[in-house]
């Protein structure tokens, strides 16, 4: 079996703002007309969003988060009985693979990790207010499954043989269990890791403050295309430069602008607004430090993987800069590639594998 897991990843993508080039201009009809544009084209990437609403998509959806709290802890045994029969090929994986509990379908009130592991979480009252927070701010997913489903839209315009999984909310105990994908047929989401970047537990369990914007309810359809995307094509740094690790993200960023074509970039990224448009200032300056520093082609992991993975800010530049630029950058790269290729499909990009400074020089990405 085969398992993806997102442990807080960063996406970008592309919104219409207030303070935008489309609301400048004081003329309604031409406000309009612009507007209507701009829903059409991602204003970010310059890229026409495609007409998805003839799609149809079928979402199903478990909550196994609420049938857990819902057990009578004094018969786990029988509840656990009823859940495997409403999830066969799920409560395993997720008590023993996904929670450590080691049951391994022995569901006995007498075995040692149902007393010692299940019957704790679900009791404990740490864990249990994990579960009442949860409750609390997902009283239903109706807004998050509109999104997803949307979302699946775009994947079966671009891939229409695509399946679309079935999606099973969770609670991790603040393991840190955001999106993973079981096999491509299952998509689970852990809501305990998307409470609000203020939920005071976070920091009780180490998550540092520079990961708030992966907290938040709406990151839900950024995580999960981000381990959809994870599934088919993993990251690979063995053995690979800084530049190839850059395009890898790129891709991964470009994949999932793709499939929420109207999500902010600043929040597909996991940036601030601040951020965001510290970036796009000192564009120039950020693909010149890369080159100054001699980093494009280093194999140095110390040196470069802060750059491709989440940080408070990106080392050796000022401290307005976000952490993980180098998928920022990659991004941009690979909106530059296919801007020279513009007959090329996105699945033919997924699949593309040429040497990263091929495809540096086939982009012909050069900021002013």
């Amino acid at each position: 079996m085969h398992i993806n897991i997102l442990k807080r990843k960063a996406r970008k993508g592309s919104a219409v703002r207030k303070g935008d080039t489309c609301f400048l201009f004081n003329n309604v009809s031409y406000v309009m007309a612009v507007a209507t544009i701009c829903m059409l084209f991602s204003c970010n990437g310059g890229e026409k969003i495609p007409d998805v609403k003839g799609i149809k998509v079928e979402l199903e959806t478990q909550r196994l988060d609420k049938d857990l709290a819902a057990l009578d802890t004094n018969k786990v045994a029988e509840g656990l009985q009823t859940l495997k029969a409403k999830y066969p090929d799920f409560l395993d994986f997720y008590l023993d693979t996904l929670m450590g509990f080691g049951i391994r379908g022995n569901y006995a009130d007498t075995s040692q990790a149902i007393q010692l592991g299940l019957r704790g979480f679900l009791t404990q009252r740490d864990y249990r207010g994990v579960f009442d927070s949860v409750a609390k701010h997902f009283p239903d997913t109706k807004k998050e499954e509109e999104e997803l489903a949307n979302g699946f839209q775009f994947m079966k315009y671009y891939y229409p043989n695509y399946k679309v999984p079935k999606v099973v909310y969770v609670v991790s105990g603040l393991a840190n269990w955001g999106a993973f994908t079981i096999g491509g047929t299952t998509l689970g989401i852990g809501l305990d890791m998307f409470l609000g970047a203020s939920y005071p537990f976070y920091k009780s369990v180490d998550l540092p403050d520079y990961m708030g914007k992966h907290f938040s309810p709406e990151y839900i359809p950024v995580a999960a295309f981000g381990a959809i995307y994870e599934d088919a094509h993993p990251f690979v740094a063995e053995n690979r430069n800084m530049l190839d690790m850059m395009i890898q993200r790129g891709k991964e960023q470009y994949f999932v602008s793709k499939m929420l074509p109207h999500t902010p970039d600043s929040l597909r990224l996991a940036y601030t607004q601040k951020q965001m448009d510290w970036c796009q200032k000192n564009e120039t300056e950020v693909y010149n430090f890369f080159i100054r520093e001699n980093l494009f082609y280093s194999k140095d992991w110390q040196r470069v993987l802060r750059y491709v993975n989440e940080g408070p800010n990106s080392t050796g530049m000022p401290p307005q800069s976000p952490g993980n630029i180098g998928s920022w950058l990659g991004l941009q790269i690979v909106r530059a590639y296919m801007k020279q290729h513009p007959d090329m499909t996105l699945p033919q990009l997924l699949a593309l594998h040429i040497e990263p400074q091929v495809f540096l020089e086939g982009s012909k990405y050069k900021p002013k």
